[in-house]
């Protein structure tokens, strides 16, 4: 009599559907050169080499699925990309597209931006492991610089402590039911939250934070991009 196993995988969605406005020009800031190749390669290539990652599920714009799945998954063999999804209206949207990809096999799952390029295995590892200890993981850095509380009219209402405070990033890492649940209830009441850990806070299930690194951004404007840059020449000097 055979015994059947459960295996337990781990499945990243990475959402890249919006139209990158915000920079100026044409073309969508997740296709834009870094060091020579799409700013989403990058990305995706650390997903790659991420060993606790099993596949990874894509999300753009639906025009762009078929150039995306030749121009960027084939070309650059990313064999753990398993779906290239359309995006929705906002990226809550795009997110629940991929989630209703998702196997049963799926235990976990990872959320991160697909223009944020400089993101580490090391971050990602670790929030794995952190998230099938806790359920809900978000990776961010302490705030260091003095915040302060101002009025609409910019004059300073007070300055804030900075103690606990966190500046929020991806991968975001959750238990497949939890973020499952989390945008099942805010689907239902029509709820769009700031971000994925968001959703889960809402539900009322505890989200812990994982360190990060400050170069781990959010491409959104040009300048970004040349930090992007600045840092990509940094690491190949270094090794």
């Amino acid at each position: 009599m055979k015994t059947k196993f459960n295996v337990h995988k781990t499945v990243a969605i990475i959402p890249a559907g919006g139209s990158g406005r915000r920079m100026g020009g044409n073309t969508p800031k997740q296709y834009l050169l870094l060091d020579g190749v799409p700013l989403l390669v990058h990305t995706l290539r650390i997903f790659h080499h991420a060993p606790s990652v099993d596949s990874v599920i894509l999300v753009v714009p639906e025009e762009d699925i078929t150039e995306v799945r030749n121009q960027i998954v084939e070309k650059y063999f990313f064999t753990k990309v398993k779906d290239v999804v359309s995006g929705g209206r906002e990226r809550q949207d795009s997110v629940g597209n991929a989630l209703k990809r998702i196997d049963d096999s799926d235990e976990i799952v990872v959320i991160h931006d697909g223009v944020r390029p400089l993101v580490s295995v090391k971050v990602i590892e670790t929030a794995i492991a952190r998230a099938k200890e806790v359920g809900a993981v978000a990776v961010g850095v302490r705030v260091r610089d003095t915040v302060k509380s101002l009025n609409e009219d910019g004059k300073v209402k007070k300055t804030v402590a900075r103690e606990g405070l966190w500046l929020t990033q991806t991968p975001q890492v959750f238990k497949r039911d939890v973020i499952l649940d989390a945008y099942r209830r805010a689907r239902e009441e029509g709820f769009y939250g700031t971000d994925d850990a968001s959703l889960v806070e809402r539900a009322g299930i505890p989200v812990w934070m994982v360190p990060g690194a400050m170069e781990n951004i959010k491409v959104t404007t040009r300048d970004d991009l040349s930090f992007c840059e600045m840092i990509l020449k940094q690491w190949q000097l270094e090794g």
